[in-house]
């Protein structure tokens, strides 16, 4: 969905869900994680700082491709669950969080262009 955002000139998704976030690290630097990029993607998605809070901008993209979000969205590292964030998407279908980083397209060697603005967040 990353480079489907990117080859749209989307913003890139917000990365929100602190439990996803933490595996996406753990993978980052691994053979596998660059064979899955480049086969799924057609290129290495890096990571970037980039803090921010708000109405998600990807979830009808996300809700296109793989139905609705799944709890895990809503799970933090420790593995809590937001429920007042996982309750008002399921009633309004717009998912509001906070987020630190983002996928950025490229290896995360800093010549890499990272949003300065969050993209507004469409229904």
């Amino acid at each position: 969905m990353t480079f489907r955002r990117f080859e749209e000139g989307h913003a890139p998704p917000e990365m929100f869900s602190g439990a996803v976030d933490a595996e996406w690290h753990q993978m980052m630097n691994t053979a596998e994680y660059a064979t899955f990029c480049t086969e799924q993607a057609g290129a290495l998605i890096g990571h970037a700082e980039c803090k921010g809070q708000g109405p998600i901008s990807w979830v009808s993209a996300y809700e296109e491709m793989f139905g609705p979000l799944p709890e895990l969205w809503f799970t933090d590292a420790d593995g809590n669950v937001n429920t007042a964030a996982l309750s008002l998407y399921r009633e309004t279908g717009i998912a509001i969080a906070e987020w630190d980083c983002t996928p950025i397209g490229g290896d995360g060697d800093g010549d890499e262009v990272v949003p300065k603005t969050h993209e507004a967040a469409t229904r």
